[in-house]
């Protein structure tokens, strides 16, 4: 990954990376959330930015309310661009009502694959199919006894 480091007294700008994250309202459906995240990309785009990864996690309970709202649809923007972007993000992202809360911190390396969130729920999808895999096998198995225990007592 190169990192562009540019002198800003030249008039060119210092490409830094970002990661941003943000909670819109629990009411929006999946493809209004997706139109949110596909704003805030097209911001960055537009302002010489480029973005490396975008994630749109599912609906999730907050820890308190945020503006009589229980639940939030969370979205990670990681990407690589001038500070100007990032103001000029936020101050769009300030007038949408759709958007309960925002941050976006200046990382030092973007994280490769999925982010903790999205592998944490890749894991708990996989054992929820492997109990549910499990239990039809104990349920054949017990299908099976049973019937063996059919024609035993016919016999």
């Amino acid at each position: 990954m190169v990192r562009h480091q540019r002198s800003a007294r030249k008039g060119i700008m210092i490409m830094a990376l970002y990661e941003h994250v943000f909670l819109a309202r629990q009411d929006l459906a999946h493809a209004q959330v997706e139109a949110l995240a596909a704003t805030a990309t097209q911001i960055i785009v537009q302002h010489g930015g480029t973005i490396s990864k975008t994630e749109i996690w599912p609906l999730r309970t907050l820890a308190y309310k945020i503006q009589k709202n229980r639940k939030a649809h969370y979205v990670l923007l990681n990407f690589e661009a001038p500070g100007q972007v990032v103001a000029e993000l936020e101050r769009q992202i300030q007038i949408n009502e759709d958007v309960l809360r925002y941050m976006t911190i200046r990382i030092d390396a973007l994280e490769d694959g999925p982010s903790v969130l999205m592998r944490r729920n890749e894991k708990l999808k996989i054992s929820k199919e492997q109990r549910e895999l499990r239990e039809i096998r104990e349920a054949s198995m017990t299908d099976e006894s049973a019937l063996d225990l059919e024609t035993i007592d016919s016999e």
